[in-house]
């Protein structure tokens, strides 16, 4: 029935709740490979200042650098289990259209993805990445609590 799955990371206790799940569901399926995203910020320029804390390019090497470390627990459990996995980085200010068009690029038919659970004001004020890829997805959704 499915062919690729993208399991989303941010480095997150709660995000990678979701690799145990998909890592058995991969298995199940007949041994899946998996794709793991995450999803950086942009550079944060500002023309105004005269000075910057940080240039773009160390900027850009401790985002990757925490990138490896949030994708580095999916590699390690496919690894464990005997499942193919690549691993995708992306550049975007929205995280969800970032992870939909790696879906698509990698051929991913499926997405596997935790969510906070958050409820209520705090649902509203602070948003959910997995909302918003749920409501723009036309893949199937599975999601971990």
């Amino acid at each position: 029935m499915y062919k690729k799955i993208l399991v989303p990371l941010d480095g997150s206790a709660t995000a990678a709740k979701a690799i145990g799940p998909a890592v058995e569901f991969a298995r199940q399926c007949g041994n899946l490979p998996l794709v793991g995203a995450t999803v950086t910020d942009p550079y944060p320029y500002a023309g105004l200042a005269d000075a910057v804390p940080i240039t773009a390019d160390e900027y850009r090497a401790s985002t990757l650098r925490a990138a490896d470390a949030a994708l580095q627990p999916l590699v390690d459990a496919c690894k464990a289990a005997g499942l193919a996995c690549e691993c995708v980085v992306s550049e975007d200010p929205h995280p969800w259209k970032a992870l939909l068009d790696a879906a698509e690029s990698r051929g991913c038919d499926l997405v596997v993805m935790a969510s906070h659970g958050r409820r209520g004001m705090q649902a509203v004020l602070l948003g959910s990445e997995t909302q918003k890829l749920l409501t723009h997805s036309r893949l199937p959704v599975l999601v971990v609590r």
